[in-house]
C-alpha cells in the first residue's frame, strides 16, 4: 500500500512514519514545508530515523501549493492519506487568523480534490478536541451538533471536517476524521504544555499558568494515538466517520504542574494569569465510539507516560 502522509516531519507525523516503516507492506511519502512556527531543525531530527529507509521518500511541499500537490497525486499512485499536516497553534491563530484558514482550511480542500481527480479514495484526518469548544457537557461525544469553536484553529479544523464529509457523500471518497486530545510524548512541539513546563521547572525559569488552575486536559500518549491512526487504514464499515482519540481521563492543570514538580524533583515558579478567551476550560473524550469500531483502547498511562517523557528530556 502507499500512503502520503502530510506534516511527516512534525511530531505525530514523524511517530506514525516510523510505525508504517517498520512493516514492509507499506511505501510511505512523506511532505512537509518546515513551517516556520517552529524550528526546522527539530523536524529534520524527527525523522533522522526513517529518512533513509528504502520505502520513505520524502518532498518539501506545501499542501496549499495546487500545481505542487497535482504533479505529487499525478506521478504517484497513492492508496491512502494520513492528512497531519497543519498551522498549529491556537492562540497563533488569533494573530494569524487568514493563515491558518488557508492552510487548514483550504490545504484540506485541496487535498480532496487531487484525491477526487487521481483516484486516491481514503484519507485519515488529523482533527481537534478544540471543535467543540465552549460546550456545556462534560464528555465530549461525536454526535454533538452545538460546537462552538473559540479560536480560528477550531473552526478551520471544524471546516476541514465538513469539506471532507461533502467529498465522502459526492464523490464516494472514504475518511476517518480522528479528534485528538492533547497529544502528549517524545518529539512533542516545543510550544505544547509539557514540553515548556519541563523546560521552565529545570531551568528555573517562571512558568505562566493560565487560571487558577481547575482547567483540565484529556492527555493522550502518542502511542496511544497512532496506534489509533492505524487501526483505521482497514476500516471500511463506512463511508465517514468522525471519532475521538484520547484517554478518558482529564488531568487538573495544577496536578500536571505537582507531578511534573515530582517528576523532575524542582518547585515551580509560577505567574498567574487570566485564561485567554480562545482557550478551552476543559477536555473530556468519549471514546466509546473508537473502541466500537477501531477496538481502541488507549495504554499508556498519564504517569507513566509523564515520567517517560521528562527522562527523553535533553534540553
Amino acid at each position: 500500500m502507499n500512503i502520503l502522509v502530510t506534516g511527516c516531519a512534525g511530531f505525530i507525523g514523524s511517530w506514525i512514519c516510523q510505525k508504517l516503516l517498520n512493516n514492509n507492506d507499506y511505501k510511505v511519502i512523506g511532505i512537509d514545508n518546515f513551517d516556520p512556527y517552529y524550528p526546522k531543525e527539530i523536524k529534520l531530527d524527527n525523522m533522522k530515523d526513517f529518512e533513509n529507509n528504502s520505502n520513505f521518500s520524502f518532498l518539501e511541499i506545501d499542501i496549499t501549493d495546487t500545481n505542487a500537490m497535482n504533479n505529487l497525486f499525478e506521478n504517484n499512485s497513492i492508496d491512502l492519506v494520513i492528512h497531519l499536516a497543519a498551522k498549529a497553534g491556537v492562540r497563533s491563530s488569533v494573530l494569524h487568523p487568514l493563515d491558518y484558514d488557508r492552510v487548514n482550511t483550504f490545504g484540506t480542500l485541496n487535498i480532496l480534490d487531487c484525491m477526487k481527480k487521481y483516484g486516491t479514495k481514503k484519507m485519515i484526518f488529523a482533527s481537534s478536541s478544540s471543535v467543540y469548544g465552549d460546550i456545556e457537557k462534560t464528555k465530549f461525544t461525536e454526535d454533538m451538533t452545538d460546537l462552538k469553536p473559540l479560536s480560528v484553529y477550531a473552526q478551520s479544523k471544524k471546516s476541514a471536517e465538513e469539506y471532507i464529509g461533502l467529498y465522502c457523500r459526492q464523490y464516494g471518497l472514504n475518511a476517518v476524521c480522528f479528534r485528538f486530545f492533547t497529544v502528549y510524548g517524545e518529539k512533542q512541539r516545543p510550544d505544547l504544555a509539557i514540553c515548556k513546563f519541563t523546560r521552565q521547572i529545570k531551568n528555573d525559569l517562571t512558568l505562566t499558568m493560565y487560571g487558577d488552575g481547575s482547567t483540565y486536559r484529556d492527555y493522550t500518549h502518542v502511542e496511544d494515538i497512532t496506534n489509533g491512526i492505524l487501526s483505521a487504514i482497514n476500516y471500511n464499515k463506512t463511508p465517514f466517520e468522525i471519532i475521538n482519540l484520547g484517554s478518558e481521563n482529564p488531568v487538573k492543570l495544577s496536578d500536571l504542574i505537582a507531578m511534573l514538580e515530582d517528576i523532575i524533583g524542582k518547585k515551580a515558579n509560577i505567574e498567574i494569569k487570566p485564561i485567554p478567551g480562545e482557550d478551552m476550560k476543559r477536555t473530556y473524550a468519549d471514546t466509546s465510539k473508537a473502541k466500537e469500531l477501531l477496538g481502541y483502547i488507549p495504554k499508556i498511562d498519564f504517569k507513566t507516560g509523564l515520567e517517560d517523557y521528562v527522562k527523553s528530556y535533553d534540553n
